[in-house]
Parts: structure tokens; C-alpha cells; sequence
């Protein structure tokens, strides 16, 4: 499952990091976020190269969170445009132009 990446000591503290490679973390990253949330920190590896580490946070007030503008759409939800008001059949133009083009 989550393999050991070193041993090394914080504060004091005995401390065994957890590693995780990028395919296996997108995959089961429930699992290693609710093992950071339990205190656990881990090293994300690009094949054997350790490229990042997810701490656990340790003060909620230290990272700020950014709420949407009151009456915004949802994150990710982008308004849909008008529908044309055109009196002309969307297929009958698309074969037009496919038969100027031969």
C-alpha cells in the first residue's frame, strides 16, 4: 500500500515518511489525504525522484480560502450562450460547406 521513503527526526521525534508514486496517488488519493488528515506526511515520487511532499496542516487559520462572489455561478459552471435566432437548418450548412471544399 503506501510504502516507507526514510526515516528522519522532527523535533525531536522519531518520523517515518510514507511514499507514493503520481499514478498511484491520482488513484487512491482519498486514501492518502485521509492519511495526511491522521498526521502522516507524504513524498510524492516522478518515478524514484521525490518531487513534492503533502503535510498535514497544522494551523486552519494559515492557509486562506477563497468563498465565490455572492451570486456567482459555481466554480467550473460557465453560463451557456443565447441560443441564434436564425431561420437556417445547422446541417444544410455544414454539407454546403463540405462540398466547396472538394
Amino acid at each position: 500500500m503506501i510504502s516507507l521513503l526514510a526515516n528522519r527526526t522532527r523535533y525531536g521525534h522519531h518520523e517515518v515518511m510514507k511514499q507514493v508514486g503520481i499514478a498511484k496517488l491520482k488513484a487512491h488519493l482519498s486514501e492518502y489525504l485521509r492519511a495526511v488528515r491522521s498526521g502522516q506526511t507524504i513524498a510524492v515520487l516522478d518515478r524514484e525522484t521525490p518531487v513534492a511532499q503533502i503535510v498535514p496542516i497544522t494551523e486552519r487559520s494559515t492557509l486562506p480560502v477563497r468563498k465565490p462572489a455572492r451570486g456567482a455561478p459555481p466554480p467550473n459552471r460557465v453560463p451557456l450562450p443565447e441560443p441564434l435566432k436564425i431561420k437556417v437548418d445547422v446541417v444544410d450548412l455544414l454539407l454546403e460547406q463540405r462540398q466547396s471544399h472538394r
